[in-house]
């Protein structure tokens, strides 16, 4: 059994594209019920079973946009950092992502800032890969928050928590919708579609993140639960963004 992905939605003259470069997945385990009381009514952790007892996921997830743009501006690209913090949940049964903010390295997040009302805000991002070597490297500075990591020799038989390959491509890095807190404090939610991800392992030899500190998450040693990592990966993102009515 493998995992397919999802059909690719028909892409709209407003939506937006991008190629998504330096791509990684670096996975915190917490508490479900630290990660619950961060969420709004209809809203659940995914509780997963690790090795050692129960939790929940949290991930930083950090790229660089290439020729970001929307549709109908193709002639109107940009490239940036950015990292998108985000846990695992259902939402009124629904699974996909709750973010709790965006970092962008570029003056267009006044955008989602303000026009639609996101968490997002402006930082200084860095974040450099080398695929060639043996083994092969990752590393992200943006302020206090940082990463660096190595490819694993082999790839993880086994991702802690789950049941195997298929179920932790799609839970994990195959979330299509997502939902976040607007500026009004209503919640708002977009969709997104990208190919079936193909990420190679790597482990973190130093990683931290204040973002999920304040929350209460982890600590400043916490370690990642892991590091999935790919060179390139297309997205289409469907915007813009809307209010969420549960059941429509």
């Amino acid at each position: 059994m493998t995992f397919a992905g999802t059909p690719r939605p028909r892409p709209r003259w407003y939506h937006a594209r991008t190629d998504l470069d330096d791509f990684a997945i670096v996975s915190y385990r917490v508490d479900a019920d630290a990660l619950a009381r961060h969420l709004p009514w209809g809203f659940a952790p995914m509780k997963m079973t690790f090795a050692d007892g129960p939790g929940a996921l949290v991930s930083a997830v950090a790229f660089r946009d290439r020729d970001f743009h929307f549709r109908f501006l193709p002639q109107v690209g940009i490239d940036c950092g950015q990292i998108n913090y985000r846990a695992y949940v259902t939402a009124h049964g629904r699974p996909g992502v709750w973010f709790f903010g965006t970092a962008l390295d570029h003056p267009v997040v006044a955008i989602p800032q303000y026009v639609w009302g996101m968490p997002w805000r402006r930082a200084r991002i860095r974040i450099e890969a080398d695929w060639d070597a043996v083994p092969a490297s990752w590393h992200l500075e943006a302020g206090p928050a940082h990463c660096t990591a190595a490819e694993l020799p082999e790839p993880l038989a086994l991702l802690d928590g789950f049941a195997g390959e298929p179920d932790w491509l799609e839970r994990l890095t195959h979330p299509t919708l997502g939902w976040y807190r607007r500026r009004d404090g209503r919640v708002g939610t977009y969709s997104i579609w990208h190919p079936v991800m193909r990420p190679r392992h790597l482990t973190a030899t130093s990683a931290r993140f204040p973002v999920f500190e304040r929350l209460g998450l982890i600590t400043p040693d916490t370690s990642p639960h892991s590091v999935l990592a790919q060179p390139s990966l297309h997205f289409d993102i469907h915007t813009p963004p809307h209010r969420f009515v549960p059941g429509r």
